[in-house]
Formats: C-alpha cells, structure tokens, sequence
C-alpha cells in the first residue's frame, strides 16, 4: 500500500548493532522493488547477466542479506500471496504506469537522452515469477526462512510480530502498522547510504524504528482510526483516497468524529469517489487474511549453492561472492556493480 503519513509519525533513530539477536520479519516485495528500482547502469537500465537476465534483485539481496547476518541480526522473509479483489484496480494502475514510462524511456533511448533514460527506467520495473523464485532460492541458501502469505505480506508480517515471534516488520513503507505491528523498523542498511531516485550520487540514511502504541498515544488515536486515516489519505483498495484530504486533515475527521466511522465517511462523501462501500476497504485491511503455517528456523549458510545460483547461472565473479561469503560482507551497497 505505502499510505503517505510519515509527517505525522515519530521514529527513533537506532544502530544496526541494537538488532542483534532480533528476529526481523522483511516484507519480501517492497524489498525487492527497492533493489530492482535504483541498482541500475549509468542510463538507468537494470543490470543483467550475459544472456540478458536482470540481476539486480539479486545484487542487492546478496549484499544486504550476507551483510546483516553477519551483524547478527535473524532474518525472516515474507512473500505475498494472492492479492485481494479490491487491489485490481491498483495494480492496473501501476500497469499502465510501467507502460506509459516504457514508451518514454524508448523515446529518450532513440533520442539517446541518458538523462531522460535514467529518470524514466526505474518507473518500468517489475518484478517477474522468475525473479521471485531465485530470491526465494537465494535466501533459502542463507539459511534464512521463507513465508507465504495467503494474502498481502505486510499483514502476514505483522501478524508475526504481533504473535510475538518477532521484534519488529522491516519496510519502507508504513502499512505493517495499520496490521497492528508493535514495531517498524525502517532503512535497514549497514551501508547508511541510499542510491537518489533519479539522480546520480548517495544520501545518508539510518535505520529507524518506529513504536506503534507510542505513536498512537501521541496521535490520540487507536488503530481503527490509523486504518480510517490511510482510507481518507488513500490505499492500494481505494486509490487517491478522498480529494482534499492529506494526513493532517485525516487527523482531524477521526478525533472530530471518534470511532463514528459512518457519519466521517458521510460527511467526507465517500460515495462520490467510490463505488463500493467504506466499510468494504476497512475490513479487507482489518481482516487480511493470514495465517500460523510456518517455522522460524534458521540453517547454516549453503555457499555452493549461493555459488552455483549466481556465478554458473548469472554470471557473478566468483572471487567477489566468495569473499563476500567468507567475511559476510563489508560491501557497500554503491558497490554492487563490482560483482560483474
């Protein structure tokens, strides 16, 4: 979903050395997307093998993945599964999207505009059952768990953490919050350098956790609220939310109306931009599917097969993996077009 509140959430900024020993449940696909959109040549492309494989996916979870392990931290990795009836609409939308910026990257590509191509490449990117299956493979060789959500990831996530069987959700972006996740954490990365969408060069970034229940406290609010919140600001179920509407005003509408959810959603005319009922996107969120049909257990680290995934098959330099492997990695991630 990647509802827009984060003016209106605190966070705290934490080193990668207080997750020691934490369990961390990752949403796999917003992950992925990370990956896929800014590990890129200089004129915006995805890097591939020799047979015109993308790779980047792969570039990027080796690094990161090999990275925090060795800081100790116990990775767990979430896939989504069958995406919701009301999400149709959604991902239509990111369709056309990837294929209105897929005719202006071939233009500014005949035109030869690297510039033009680098701003418009990200927006084609996609994330293949191919490409899911190999980073399923690759983190299974890490010996890391794998879930499958019946559903949407970050609810499944959430659900974890909930449970208690793990210390917090790791995203960008904040929905694991409207599934009631007690802990968010956000910009995991030992390299505390992000690539700029767009842009050539790094910024600085740190990793940061956010308390749910802290932040419903400050907001004064509850979590049906937040959910009622991210509807008025807009989701994947009812995309662009209501006209006029940021997070400050979606404040607003719920502590002026508390838990009165039909008369907020009558005042704000819910029904002159959508046809179908508030109630039914509420509970789609409040009610993701999700489900206790999995195991947190971690294996030793298999190097043949990381080795044999991207060396024989996607043409890695073996020497680079193999130090990677050993040492667990000292990679940065501005770095990661060194394994070709």
């Amino acid at each position: 979903m990647g509802f827009a509140i984060k003016e209106l959430i605190k966070s705290k900024e934490i080193t990668i050395d207080e997750l020691n020993s934490k369990t961390l449940i990752i949403d796999s696909f917003n992950l992925l997307y990370q990956f896929i959109t800014t590990i890129r040549g200089p004129d915006g492309s995805p890097l591939t093998d020799s047979k015109g494989n993308v790779t980047s996916h792969l570039i990027g979870l080796f690094s990161r993945t090999a990275n925090l392990l060795r800081k100790g931290l116990k990775l767990a990795f979430v896939f989504d599964g069958v995406a919701p009836d009301l999400k149709k609409a959604e991902r239509y939308r990111r369709k056309q999207i990837k294929l209105d910026a897929q005719k202006q990257y071939d233009v500014a590509k005949e035109q030869g505009d690297i510039a033009e191509m680098k701003k418009f490449a990200p927006r084609t990117s996609r994330l293949t059952p191919e490409m899911i299956a190999e980073a399923k493979e690759l983190i299974s060789a890490f010996g890391c768990p794998v879930i499958l959500a019946p559903s949407e990831g970050e609810a499944q996530a959430a659900y974890m953490v909930k449970k208690g069987d793990a210390f917090a959700t790791v995203s960008q972006d904040f929905d694991t919050l409207l599934h009631n996740s007690s802990k968010l954490v956000r910009n995991l990365s030992i390299a505390g350098k992000r690539k700029k969408n767009n842009k050539l060069g790094y910024y600085t970034v740190k990793p940061e956790i956010i308390n749910l229940s802290e932040n419903l406290n400050l907001l004064g609010i509850d979590n049906d609220q937040l959910i009622v919140m991210a509807m008025l600001i807009g989701t994947d179920y009812n995309i662009g939310g209501i006209k006029g509407i940021g997070p400050m005003k979606a404040l607003s509408f719920v502590k002026k109306y508390g838990k009165e959810f039909d008369e907020l959603f009558k005042d704000v005319k819910w029904e002159d931009f959508f046809d179908f009922a508030w109630s039914d996107v509420y509970y789609q969120i409040k009610q993701m599917p999700v489900t206790d049909d999995y195991k947190l257990e971690w294996g030793k680290v298999d190097r043949e097969a990381i080795i044999t995934l991207l060396c024989t098959e996607h043409d890695f330099l073996l020497e680079r993996v193999e130090k990677t492997l050993e040492k667990f990695g000292n990679q940065e991630q501005k770095g990661l077009s060194e394994f070709f």
